[in-house]
């Protein structure tokens, strides 16, 4: 085979792939989907959301903010402690297009004002563009500050599959 056959299949490989990943990322604005066509794959998730505090309730934080990174959009955390060392999440995130829905569990460590907890979590649900989107080995960790009304700051990294 020639040098240029296979350099321009490799080439075609790629930007299918890289088209692919964009069309889960980044839906378009109808939400349709792409026409591209790829089974089971895996992107790699790295997401920083910044919250802010809506409701209190006992030993839970109903928190909302903004999310960026791999995907972008508005985040909903609901944290409760279920010890002195250890806490849950419900994670919601409505990215363009779609939705995903995720739940979690982490150690939780105070020092003074701020506290911070590490874990995992797993994405259980999606909806539009992000419905076949799952994982279970997503590492979860943030910042909760007392100083600053409860404000949490959440890191999401791992690998999810469509």
């Amino acid at each position: 085979m020639k040098r240029s056959t296979t350099i321009a299949r490799v080439l075609a490989t790629a930007a299918l792939s890289f088209a692919s990943l964009l069309a889960l990322l980044r839906p378009g604005e109808t939400g349709a989907a792409s026409p591209l066509s790829v089974s089971a794959r895996t992107i790699s998730l790295d997401l920083i959301g910044r919250l802010h505090l809506k409701s209190k309730h006992g030993f839970t934080l109903n928190e909302q903010g903004s999310v960026s990174g791999t995907i972008a959009g508005t985040i909903y955390v609901h944290l409760k402690a279920v010890s002195t060392s250890r806490v849950t999440a419900e994670v919601n995130i409505y990215p363009s297009g779609g939705s995903l829905s995720a739940t979690g569990s982490a150690r939780y460590r105070r020092a003074g004002t701020t506290a911070t907890f590490s874990g995992s979590m797993s994405i259980n649900r999606g909806t539009g563009r992000y419905s076949h989107v799952r994982s279970s080995n997503l590492s979860f960790s943030g910042t909760i500050y007392e100083s600053k009304n409860d404000a949490i700051t959440v890191h999401v990294t791992g690998t999810v599959s469509d």
